[in-house]
């Protein structure tokens, strides 16, 4: 009898260890990545032969019946057989002739035991060993070799789908981050565990606006300056409703530097200064804090200047704030209005593009100075003692011609990473980008070259800062820049929900990355309040300090 017992219990054992069983979360966060992995990597998946979206839909009813790890194997592998033969990739295994950057990539969730059975991790091996190589039926590449997402269903007056497509919405933005993303190792949060704490807030959202903020948050957790992503439903989320000035976030406090409605901003007694503490009773610190996992950014500096719209913005045409003026505080009601209520205002006149400061120091405003200015621009200030190169704006592509002015030869000033076609999720480092004159120059500028930059220096304009660092005798002051650089890779969400990333690794040539930290800064100087009540321009006053030493 006790032998009986015994034997019983072994195959009870046997069989429970033969049956394990999974999660909701766990047959959903593997669908999406045997999905996303098959789309880039099975030879007749990334040749379009299937409508991938539809069979990602017609699967998931499969995943929900299957309870165990061993049901949900047989459910994979059946789906993964039925697209056909995968042959043998002789070129697969050949040494790459370049530097590979790997940061990004990793195949051991394929190994999760816990989920995934041998016969399916043998399986899923193959198809990596043997992949497609090159360009797909969804991935081009750009001029610059960024990512181009293609031939992705839209799904017009998709505003709020049913729960097995709005999965899809996140398990394509997921992968297409997994794989061509060069910054995914960078973001605070793991991307793997962005999947796990994105599927619930997906699938469950329980009305079109959770949906679209859920979109929204995903966007925001990639870290990425470029990141962008907007809809009615965000919008209104955040309110319509302005308050008529426009502010910096400083010391917790927001600081009004200007007007959208100068008229209406008096009207409420509103003047560039005031320093903002609560809005309806609720302290700035703690607003963006509610908001900014809505707020897509590299780091603070930007989630701050992202912040415009969700500090004074809201529902009603009424808003109580308090605020701190000549030392004391108050606390009243202001008046918001909706964007077309603001009168335009008289437009000043057009700043110049360079000028000659008090001192013989030139200034070079180089967010509306053009290729063509560049040579006049230099025979009226190469006489200066310093040049000081304002980069707080968005330059209009000046940086090389610039340079040949500048500097003696040329000087490498940046490595790139760019997605390796033939192997989704690794990246090739890429050198030889130069700036500089084509051969010799030995009448290069000798003086002093300041760049003013800040957290409005962003994509091209930390580009061209970069640039113009590669230069003799510069310093660089101001504040932390976006941290967004590189050529963006636009795509849509199903619904034709436009967002963007970033598409290439921008390094400096010893490595140094220039995602999330921006370019380097010899000398932090950040606006005080003091300074905007004054009206000063401090870092233009600090940079002119600079050259008169």
């Amino acid at each position: 009898m006790k032998k009986l017992f015994l034997l019983l219990s072994v195959l009870l054992l046997q069989t429970a260890l033969a049956n394990t069983p999974v999660t909701e979360i766990q047959k959903l966060e593997a669908t999406a990545r045997i999905w996303g992995f098959l789309k880039y990597y099975h030879p007749q998946v990334a040749d379009g032969k299937f409508n991938w979206d539809q069979k990602l839909i017609e699967i998931l009813p499969e995943v929900e019946k299957a309870q165990t790890k061993e049901a949900l194997g047989e459910v994979y592998i059946k789906w993964i057989d039925g697209l056909g033969e995968v042959p043998v990739c002789k070129k697969c295994g050949k040494m790459p002739k370049y530097e590979v950057f790997e940061k990004n990539f990793s195949m051991a969730w394929m190994e999760d035991a816990d989920v995934f059975t041998d016969a399916l991790t043998t399986k899923l091996k193959y198809i990596e060993v043997n992949r497609h190589l090159g360009a797909g039926y969804y991935t081009g590449f750009g001029g610059a070799n960024n990512i181009e997402v293609k031939n992705e269903p839209e799904y017009k007056d998709f505003e709020y789908p049913n729960a097995h497509y709005r999965l899809l919405s996140l398990f394509r933005y997921w992968n297409i981050v997994e794989y061509y993303f060069p910054y995914k190792y960078m973001t605070d949060q793991k991307w793997d565990d962005v999947l796990t704490e994105m599927i619930p807030k997906f699938k469950d959202a329980p009305e079109a606006q959770q949906y679209h903020l859920a979109m929204l948050e995903l966007v925001a957790k990639i870290d990425d300056s470029h990141g962008y992503f907007v809809t009615d439903l965000t919008n209104q989320y955040f309110g319509y409703h302005w308050a008529p000035v426009k502010f910096l976030i400083i010391d917790g406090k927001a600081v009004v530097t200007g007007y959208y409605d100068e008229e209406k901003a008096k009207m409420d007694d509103l003047k560039i200064g005031d320093a903002i503490t609560h809005v309806n009773g609720k302290s700035i610190t703690a607003i963006l804090a509610e908001k900014s996992r809505y707020v897509p950014a590299s780091n603070p500096a930007v989630k701050k200047r992202g912040a415009y719209y969700s500090i004074f913005n809201g529902g009603t045409d009424k808003a109580a704030i308090t605020f701190e003026r000549d030392g004391r505080s108050a606390t009243k009601e202001i008046t918001r209005y909706t964007r077309k209520d603001f009168t335009t205002p008289v437009k000043p006149a057009p700043p110049e593009k360079y000028k000659i400061l008090e001192g013989n120091i030139g200034y070079i405003n180089m967010g509306i100075l053009e290729t063509g200015d560049v040579k006049g621009m230099f025979e009226k200030l190469s006489g200066c003692k310093a040049l000081i190169f304002d980069i707080r704006n968005y330059p209009q592509g000046t940086m090389y011609e610039i340079s040949r002015y500048l500097m003696k030869e040329r000087r490498n000033f940046v490595r790139f990473t760019k997605p390796d076609p033939d192997y989704p999720g690794k990246y090739k480092w890429v050198d030889n980008y130069f700036a500089g004159p084509r051969g010799k120059n030995k009448y290069a500028y000798k003086g002093k070259i300041i760049v003013m930059v800040n957290e409005t220096t962003q994509s091209h304009a930390e580009f061209t800062t970069m640039s113009l660092q590669a230069g003799d005798n510069v310093t660089t002051i101001g504040s932390q820049t976006a941290g967004a650089d590189g050529n963006v890779s636009p795509f849509e969400f199903p619904g034709g929900y436009k967002t963007w990333i970033t598409g290439l690794g921008v390094f400096y040539p010893d490595g140094t990355e220039t995602q999330r930290l921006g370019v380097k800064i010899d000398l932090q100087v950040q606006p005080t309040i003091a300074g905007i009540t004054a009206g000063k321009d401090e870092v233009l006053e600090k940079a002119v300090e600079l050259a008169n030493k």
